[in-house]
């Protein structure tokens, strides 16, 4: 593959990789430790993710069980966790911090099921703005030493690498929205 294309593949590949992540922190009422990444905690100065400071671990399918290896962090967690759009209360006895997730409503599956596809659609715009850098990076070539038939053979590549992508992007949002719906 041209080198020129790869720099636009791995754009579109890290697109793909934010919207995963994304996804992922997405909760589908069970119990997933994926939306616990985004929250910090004050770790003796520095903002670190709760999974290294602490045992992670889903007993059952809809509770999160956080044991912290330092007794002074559970109060720092719990606080973080409090002060995060997670949305749900942490339940501490001394050593432990359980989170228990409620049965989603289905009109809460329905709001997810939206934000999934909302989340999709800004990835697909984000493709398609890498796909018009590139062409517009291609056409800059003309007059270079490189020919009118190199310019566009670029262009049909970077069109299919886009098509892949957004064929991607639906079957994460697809499989995403039936885990969501599924009760």
């Amino acid at each position: 593959m041209n080198e020129r294309l790869q720099v636009y593949e791995g754009k579109m590949t890290k697109t793909m990789s934010n919207l995963e992540a994304e996804l992922a922190a997405i909760r589908a009422g069970r119990a997933n430790p994926n939306v616990l990444n985004k929250i910090m905690v004050d770790y003796y100065g520095s903002p670190t993710p709760i999974q290294q400071v602490a045992n992670v671990s889903v007993p059952e399918a809809r509770m999160i069980q956080i044991q912290p290896w330092e007794k002074s962090m559970v109060k720092v967690i719990e606080k973080a966790i409090l002060t995060s759009d997670l949305g749900i209360n942490p339940a501490n006895d001394g050593t432990t911090i359980r989170l228990v997730f409620p049965e989603l409503t289905e009109e809460r599956r329905k709001e997810l099921v939206k934000d999934v596809k909302k989340k999709g659609e800004a990835a697909k715009v984000a493709i398609r703005n890498i796909r018009r850098d590139g062409n517009d990076a291609f056409k800059k070539l003309k007059g270079s030493d490189v020919s009118e038939d190199e310019i566009k053979d670029m262009e049909d590549d970077l069109q299919k690498m886009t098509d892949k992508f957004v064929k991607e992007i639906d079957k994460a949002v697809e499989s995403k929205s039936k885990e969501v719906m599924t009760v």
